[in-house]
């Protein structure tokens, strides 16, 4: 099965090799990674003590931020190495001001999981919800360097819990873990069943990370403008299913005004995203507040202004629902704003949550989502109560990350 892992690891690593002169993502992949011991070797202080925080992507970063920041503000005496395997992750948040070091997680073998070990060397390692890299936790196992997984969550469709004989081999991979912090009692059964009992069920850290973002939420004067005191519907993170069935809406109901931020905001998407419009809209990157009442949407063709725009909506919709699934429903939720989205969101826990509190609401079709948007802003008393439970639910489930932090950095000794 070794074998098997280190050919499927290969043959990928080839695969974005020859895809990369014709693939941004793949190119930015392999540019990355390029003579990276020296790029590291460059950066590491041979002096410091570094804990080492790997994430897979943007969102499992936004996810780990909160246990950064506060091991940055806690104790300082550590510096931080951040590491990236998607270039989504690293090319938005390589300046991230709290690492110390940020890079690419180099290819999973073992000669780049020896190398990379030994340059940086450190004390503590935290991987963020996934991303069990065989040759990187079995090198921290042989070294006796404690590997934890913060806001892990595990379905029991994983192969980890397979019966057949590859099942075995990768618990191999979670027995190489000290200590998992998980996000739900589902998970913990799963690890328990097959005889992992190094867990604490303590939540999921972005409940604390969208609290932070809802306390310094930016305010958009050309939003402000924009508004002029009309139920605003945000819609973040969509796609091309998502928006052809939002400008229907659109250009049926003119009393309510329209944000829409693309997942991808190239010219290209943003322009087709126009084409749908019947109605007057604008690019955020073109408007002016001497006009901006004109419009009925505003497109957003940047990036980092998402979280605080839901500052300003009444309900939200949320992207990917019709695809591989929804993105991030906590950062409309915690400013108390009740969401909808496509079909695909049984895989994520506080979906699930939102939609048995009737803070959140999955729609299939355009009849659907009529129903449910001229549902909630059509009736005010139902619009407030679905707000109130969507607020609630996050600040019910906050305090994940001072749970890691007292039992990694605090209570270490008693629990290992």
């Amino acid at each position: 099965m070794t074998l098997l892992y280190k050919l499927a690891i290969s043959v990928y690593h080839i695969l974005i090799w020859l895809s990369a002169p014709f693939n941004g993502k793949a190119r930015l992949y392999v540019s990355g990674r390029r003579n990276w011991q020296v790029k590291l070797n460059r950066q590491v202080d041979m002096n410091a003590r570094y804990i080492w925080i790997h994430c897979a992507s943007l969102g499992e970063f936004e996810q780990g931020r909160p246990l950064i920041e506060a091991i940055r503000n806690e104790v300082p005496e550590y510096k931080i190495v951040l590491t990236f395997f998607s270039p989504s992750g690293y090319e938005i948040r390589k300046k991230y001001p709290f690492a110390d070091i940020i890079s690419y997680l180099p290819a999973d073998n073992r000669k780049n999981a020896k190398r990379f070990l030994d340059i940086i060397k450190p004390e503590k390692v935290i991987f963020i919800k996934y991303e069990f890299w065989y040759h990187y936790i079995t090198e921290l196992q042989r070294r006796s360097i404690p590997v934890f997984l913060a806001s892990g969550i595990f379905r029991k469709n994983q192969v980890f819990f397979s019966r057949l004989p590859w099942g075995k081999w990768f618990r191999r991979i979670l027995n190489g873990f000290t200590h998992f912090y998980l996000q739900d009692d589902e998970s913990a059964r799963l690890l328990s069943d097959f005889g992992i009992k190094k867990f604490t069920v303590c939540g999921d850290t972005r409940f604390d990370r969208v609290a932070a973002i809802a306390k310094s939420a930016k305010e958009i004067p050309i939003v402000d403008k924009f508004t002029r005191n009309k139920p605003v519907l945000v819609a973040g993170s969509t796609w091309k299913p998502d928006e052809e069935l939002l400008a229907r809406f659109i250009n049926e109901n003119d009393q309510i005004k329209y944000i829409i931020a693309p997942h991808e905001v190239t010219p290209e998407n943003v322009s087709k995203l126009e084409q749908l419009l019947k109605t007057p809209s604008v690019r955020y990157s073109m408007a002016n507040e001497s006009d901006i009442h004109q419009y009925q949407v505003i497109i957003i063709d940047s990036i980092g202004l998402l979280s605080s725009l839901y500052s300003y909506a009444k309900t939200a919709y949320i992207g990917g629902g019709f695809g591989a699934g929804i993105h991030n429903i906590l950062e409309a939720a915690t400013f108390g704003v009740p969401v909808i989205f496509g079909p695909n969101y049984t895989k994520f826990r506080e979906a699930r949550d939102m939609v048995r509190a009737k803070a959140a609401f999955p729609v299939h079709g355009y009849e659907e989502l009529y129903k449910e948007l001229t549902g909630l802003l059509g009736n005010t008393e139902e619009l407030e109560a679905a707000s109130e439970r969507a607020a609630d639910y996050v600040k019910q489930n906050r305090g994940a990350t001072r749970k890691i932090m007292d039992h990694i950095f605090v209570k270490q000794d008693r629990l290992f």
